[in-house]
């Protein structure tokens, strides 16, 4: 099957709702792909087809990946199938729900890629990839969202937390770091599809900061949500700088550093070009995304994104404080409060106007030649 995927994709939203039963039917990202090349044969690749493509290196793309990339920009485009979709995406994971009575029995999950624990009222997120210093890649993602859903559901707790694991690198042998963000060497080796961009941040990181949708109303008028709590441990970089923008608070060592190294990398990162501005200012990103700069937490730049920043030795000290405060009080109207200042600042339809971009022009940074030769400049993945 040949597929041209720089030809422009036309009749996206008939197939949707065809797909969707007129959006009756709640179908994720990779789900309505599988179902759209089913109903519209040769013009979007099928399952064997993208089974064929994950086993090429990255180099070695044919570029089919481009076609889903057109057919989801104009999904997203269409502002009624376009929130259908996001709406379908922030749902809770049908294994994330049957995992709920294990969890209120046991009160720990673990999972490929992230760890979740009971901490009294507390829910505790662990990002766990200990060899790759807590990237990310196809392995974690699909642990991290059921860690995520199930923080959310669980009965018993109000406060999240979101933390990463000690890793076993050499260099940091033991030591915590909240993440190196997506796996560059797995991104060389074509194990990366290119819908995980899209499963990831209309997926977890969406929910982190929509938390989940009810199938029956509007997200924007109803959700289940609660505040969040980053800790950033050693830096944060990329996708997991990506994770602070949408936390409530951020809590960081003096000695931390973030950065979005998407020059050096090739790729948009995520929804960062949407949000890093009104952290820091449009000046201040466009030298983050453009650029490479890097921003240590406890730098005036740094102090923008993060909430509190501590010496590295009393960050635990200093989260148990802040927990207590947070949860001392009550947060009966964290919900409320997150969805008013999600009105003003990130409006569901402005959300879903940027990801209908991001889909089209991530489908080609993700399959450019430019992408290859920067990975090979820049990162050693030949060697790993």
């Amino acid at each position: 099957m040949e597929i041209k995927g720089s030809v422009p994709f036309s009749g996206a939203v008939a197939i949707y709702d065809e797909v969707t039963a007129g959006r009756r039917r709640w179908l994720r990202v990779d789900e309505l792909c599988a179902a759209a090349a089913l109903a519209a044969p040769g013009r979007l690749p099928d399952a064997a087809a993208l089974a064929a493509e994950a086993r090429r290196p990255l180099r070695d793309k044919t570029g089919i990946e481009r076609a889903l990339g057109a057919f989801l920009h104009q999904v997203l485009a269409d502002p009624v199938a376009g929130r259908h979709l996001c709406h379908a995406m922030l749902l809770p994971q049908p294994g994330a729900v049957a995992l709920l009575p294990r969890l209120e029995r046991e009160g720990r999950l673990e999972f490929t890629g992230a760890r979740l624990e009971r901490a009294g009222r507390v829910s505790v997120v662990t990002m766990c990839n200990p060899p790759h210093l807590n990237a990310e890649d196809e392995t974690t993602l699909g642990g991290f969202e059921q860690a995520i859903d199930l923080a959310l559901l669980d009965p018993v707790t109000e406060l999240c937390v979101l933390r990463g694991a000690p890793v076993a690198q050499p260099k940091y042998a033991g030591r915590r770091l909240f993440g190196a963000g997506i796996n560059l060497t797995h991104l060389w080796q074509g194990r990366i599809p290119y819908l995980w961009y899209l499963l990831r941040d209309l997926g977890p990181v969406n929910k982190l900061y929509r938390g989940l949708a009810l199938p029956d109303a509007d997200p924007e008028a109803s959700s289940i949500e609660k505040p969040w709590l980053a800790v950033v441990d050693g830096f944060a970089i990329g996708g997991h700088c990506q994770l602070l923008l949408v936390m409530d608070q951020v809590l960081a060592a003096d000695d931390a550093w973030l950065s979005l190294p998407a020059r050096k990398e090739g790729i948009i990162p995520g929804a960062a070009n949407l949000r890093l501005p009104r952290h820091v200012g449009p000046r201040l990103a466009r030298q983050a995304i453009l650029a490479g700069r890097r921003i240590d937490c406890a730098s005036p730049a740094g102090q923008l994104v993060c909430d509190y920043v501590v010496p590295a030795a009393q960050l635990d000290l200093e989260l148990e404080r802040l927990v207590g405060l947070l949860t001392g009080s009550g947060l009966v109207s964290a919900a409320a409060n997150r969805r008013a200042l999600r009105i003003g600042e990130e409006p569901l339809d402005r959300f879903r106007r940027y990801m209908a971009v991001y889909a089209r022009e991530q489908a080609d940074c993700h399959l450019s030649p430019a992408l290859v030769a920067n990975l090979g400049r820049h990162w050693p993945a030949a060697q790993r």
